[in-house]
């Protein structure tokens, strides 16, 4: 029998099936809210502060403690105690109560009082890159100015004037302006690639299992029925509520973004949006490839899992594209975020102009058609009577 709306008719057992099953509602809406709460949580303070640092002070002189407060004084570091030697401020770090060691040697300020050479030692448990690089930067800049300070006292008492004494002991002073993420926040660089990637991970396993449970549950025929045998419609009506759900979770996330992370946004609202809509389109392409190929919900969901994991590794993220080998740049375009990302940092971190993004906004609506191209093989698949048990 002939349904008289069949697009509506889909849409509303949609709807149904997502009121009903707790797993589809999780995957929809609860999962993706729920992991940027988690992630947002975790990296809200966007730059690490105040990291335990241990100070081996042998000299026990005014230059050793002031080495010591000027370390104290970085927003990175946070002087965890003394020890008494070098030994005993190691097994600190290897048991992970400290996560730096300034180690002043005995005669420090002798030798800075006589004018020579003097030397004090950091050692960094540099497990963690990025704390450990931003430890070593501060401590850095905490010791080079307690050295110009000292030499400047020193060309001042040999009757250098002022801007003669700074002249001598920085002749070239460097001017570097960070331009995109001048804070070295967190923020600006986990979230902006944690984030995504969960709306990708729930959107496509969403997806899977939209379809999948059909052919798993065995209520492939009912389906279609319910669009006239349309696979075109009927594609259409389940996956538009679940399109709407993963927009919804999108402009979420842009607010958590730029709202609550605090991202700057320099570019056009109405791209990044746009393309967020084509990456969820691409997705839910790439699950209906998976499902095709497969003919398994549970197959389709675990492949779809190493495919959205390899991403991480592969779409550029934290190494660069240009920097991979060609094997790895190769494999880098079958992932529709990586072309997302430069839109998206595009728009938000660089002001770019917007034509730049039409290319990748191409890549990305390529993936969209070669979802479309398996929607005939689809069809032949749920017209397979084992996925009809259910009738």
């Amino acid at each position: 029998m002939a349904v008289k709306y069949p697009l509506f008719s889909v849409i509303a057992r949609e709807y149904k099936r997502i009121s009903r099953e707790g797993t589809s509602f999780f995957v929809v809406l609860i999962g993706p809210l729920f992991s940027f709460f988690l992630i947002t949580s975790i990296f809200y303070s966007s730059v690490p502060r105040k990291l335990p640092v241990a100070v081996v002070d042998l000299d026990h002189t005014s230059i050793s403690r002031k080495a010591a407060e000027f370390t104290n004084a970085t927003p990175i570091a946070a002087i965890n105690s003394d020890y008494i030697n070098l030994t005993e401020a190691r097994n600190a770090m290897n048991e992970g109560m400290i996560d730096a060691i300034l180690y002043i040697p005995e005669g420090t300020e002798k030798n800075i009082l006589k004018g020579s050479h003097s030397s004090v030692e950091l050692y960094l448990n540099n497990a963690n890159i990025i704390k450990g690089s931003l430890l070593n930067s501060g401590i850095q800049k905490a010791i080079k100015t307690l050295s110009a300070g000292i030499k400047l006292q020193t060309h001042l008492r040999n009757g250098e004037t002022e801007k003669q004494a700074i002249a001598q002991i920085i002749p070239i002073q460097l001017h570097s302006e960070i331009l995109f993420n001048p804070f070295a926040s967190y923020a600006y660089f986990i979230t902006l690639i944690l984030l995504p990637v969960m709306l990708t991970v729930f959107t496509l396993f969403g997806t899977l299992y939209a379809i999948g449970s059909e052919l798993q549950y065995g209520t492939a025929l009912e389906w279609l029925q319910s669009s006239n045998n349309s696979i075109v419609i009927a594609l259409i009506g389940k996956l538009l509520p679940y399109t709407i759900f993963f927009f919804i979770v999108a402009a979420c996330m842009n607010i958590d973004l730029f709202s609550i992370l605090g991202l700057p946004l320099r570019g056009s609202v109405g791209v990044i949006l746009l393309s967020e809509l084509l990456l969820i389109l691409s997705y839910q392409s790439i699950a209906i490839l998976f499902i095709t190929l497969t003919k398994n919900m549970r197959l389709a969901i675990s492949l779809g899992s190493a495919y959205t994991m390899l991403a991480l590794t592969y779409a550029g993220f934290t190494f660069p594209t240009f920097g991979m080998p060609e094997v790895a740049q190769v494999i880098n375009r079958i992932f529709p975020i990586s072309y997302w990302m430069n839109i998206f940092s595009g728009q938000s971190l660089r002001s770019e102009a917007i034509s730049n993004s039409f290319t990748h906004m191409l890549y990305l609506t390529g993936f969209i058609l070669l979802g479309c191209f398996f929607i005939p093989r689809l069809k032949y698949v749920l017209l397979n009577q084992k996925y009809w048990w259910k009738i």
